[in-house]
């Protein structure tokens, strides 16, 4: 058979693999199982079976963060492609594409969708994980009503559609034709930095960044950022190139763990927390939609960042001057958002974790700007978190605020930001507890307590100095589509509005993940410079006692505290 005139399809026998269910953020295991027999292919072909017909004729995104296997797993999707009916796969140089990119690719080339190989913050390499997932024609990943499907399919794949022609070269920019089939190579970066042109004033950052008196360090943690990040911030930002540390990407980030936060990117905490530190810090994770900001000596938990940023958006980024539209961030982030959504008269949403969520919300001119507490930050100029989105917004905050300060001047720092936005709004203390690699049936015995305390709880108990307000399993009806997603979350929200919530999480490849967070309000000028864990210790104590967690999983300290 030919799905494409000139290229010929061989139909390879295959068996389905057990276990092969896309959650969230695609389909995430052991990078040995991925390499097994037809594991990678039988998952796309799945994908490909659920598309039915309307893949044929169309046109493919291809891209990942750099982990080991993606350029074999590359060569295996494009032969698969073309012989399910595609009639082009545009593919990032080296097979690398950062996930916000390949977002701003699909949208500004107008393709069909995207696969996106990468397991987003999660260690790489043979021993570690990777990971695929399908982003849809607005650049969002795939909705359940897709991802149900594919399961279904991955469940009686007996046949590859495999194009028989040899491996394309991906090393270099240009085209491949196989018959009316053609491979396009191109720059990861281009689409990318034209949808940022489009959103900041770079000629303002350019002249911030070359301030004597100010200087930054980016991470890229030798994950894909940093080819973007040479691009966009020394090439064209005139930034020093010494300011992007680790940037060459590496199959297994260098034996490290991609995921930009105090514990994983200790070596940029240990820059930014010396005496003659830059003046601010940043990092991003392994695929790039992950970010975090530092400044000197000075820490901005994400559910302030996203706060921070959408107080200030109007102000500093020509791409919302004419105001936001909205703001959303995921249920276990910090009330911070709330506060400044009602400040300024903006439509708010709390939604399941998971961007897919907020993608539906922009598609619908609802939402601008959004974030989760997972380091996600993001704005509806694409429908994926965007880590370098997150730091330029942070510069043009900055340069903003700095612009009628003299060179030598006292500069308007991170930490001045924070602190006048706490002085404000008020602070919502927060932090993230995570137990990574939990047996799962000892999770789910904790998870099985926690429910059992929700259904015994009434508004008016107290949990040590708490009142309690609201005990449940919080559940989303979308407001676009009518979707339900339920037990996305147990929390227990006090009168004060002090919060504690537990989840498991999905992500990982192995074990369950126990996350269990924290927030505390206060409006009080003397506490907002508390440390975080300082103010937030009596409310911990009530969450670690409330659930036994120490007593079902054996853990008595977290594995990151964020």
């Amino acid at each position: 058979m030919a799905a494409v005139a000139g290229v010929t399809v061989k139909q390879v026998p295959t068996k389905p693999y057990d276990g092969q269910k896309t959650g969230t953020s695609g389909l995430r295991k052991k990078t040995k199982e991925f390499m097994q027999e037809n594991y990678l292919a039988n998952w796309v072909q799945s994908l490909f079976n659920a598309l039915g017909d309307e893949v044929k004729g169309q046109s493919l995104g291809l891209g990942g963060d750099g982990r080991y296997f993606g350029k074999e797993a590359a060569q295996i999707i494009i032969k698969l492609a073309a012989g399910n009916g595609f009639k082009k796969v545009v593919v990032g140089q080296d097979a690398l594409m950062a996930t916000p990119a390949a977002s701003a690719m699909i949208r500004r080339r107008k393709l069909y969708g995207g696969l996106i190989m990468s397991a987003s913050h999660n260690p790489g390499g043979p021993d570690n994980d990777f990971g695929i997932k399908f982003n849809y024609s607005g650049g969002e990943p795939a909705p359940e009503r897709i991802t149900d499907k594919i399961y279904g399919e991955t469940t009686k794949v007996a046949a590859l559609n495999m194009a028989d022609f040899p491996d394309v070269d991906l090393s270099k920019v240009g085209v491949t034709k196989f018959g009316e089939f053609e491979v396009e190579v191109v720059d990861p970066v281009e689409d990318y930095l034209a949808t940022l042109k489009e959103v900041f004033d770079f000629p303002l950052l350019k002249s911030f960044l070359a301030r004597k008196d100010f200087s930054l360090v980016f991470d890229a943690m030798h994950a894909v950022t940093g080819p973007y990040a040479k691009r966009i911030l020394v090439e064209e930002l005139g930034a020093a190139p010494s300011c992007v540390k680790d940037g060459v990407p590496s199959p297994d980030f260098n034996g490290g763990h991609p995921d930009p936060n105090l514990t994983y990117a200790e070596e940029l905490v240990k820059i930014m927390w010396a005496d003659q530190a830059p003046a601010f810090g940043a990092a991003s994770d392994g695929d790039g939609d992950r970010n975090m900001i530092l400044g000197h000596k000075f820490f901005v938990n994400p559910s302030d960042s996203v706060a921070i940023i959408a107080a200030n958006a109007q102000a500093t980024i020509p791409y919302f001057k004419g105001g936001l539209k909205g703001v959303a961030r995921s249920m276990p982030t910090s009330g911070a958002l709330d506060r400044v959504a009602a400040e300024l008269g903006l439509q708010f949403f709390e939604t399941p974790t998971g961007w897919k969520f907020f993608g539906n919300l922009m598609d619908a001119g609802k939402c601008s700007v959004c974030g989760e507490e997972s380091f996600g930050t993001g704005g509806d100029h694409i429908r994926e978190k965007d880590g370098i989105f997150a730091v330029l917004s942070w510069l043009s905050i900055l340069a903003y605020k700095n612009k009628d300060v003299p060179e030598g001047g006292k500069l308007v720092t991170v930490a001045d930001v924070a602190t006048e936005h706490w002085k404000k709004y008020g602070r919502n203390f927060f932090s993230r507890y995570d137990y990574e690699e939990c047996a799962s049936a000892d999770a789910d015995k904790m998870v099985a307590h926690v429910r059992s305390v929700i259904a015994a709880a009434k508004p008016g108990d107290k949990f040590g100095d708490f009142t309690l307000q609201l005990a449940d399993d919080f559940e989303y009806t979308d407001p676009i589509d009518g979707s339900k997603a339920s037990k996305q979350g147990l929390r227990f929200i006090f009168t004060d509005g002090s919060r504690i919530i537990f989840r498991l999480s999905g992500t990982g490849s192995s074990g369950a993940t126990v996350r269990l967070y924290i927030e505390q309000y206060t409006a009080d000028p003397a506490k907002l410079m508390l440390d975080a864990q300082e103010a937030l210790a009596p409310i911990i104590k009530v969450a670690l006692e409330l659930s036994k967690l120490a007593e079902f999983t054996g853990r008595n300290s977290p594995t990151v505290i964020t």
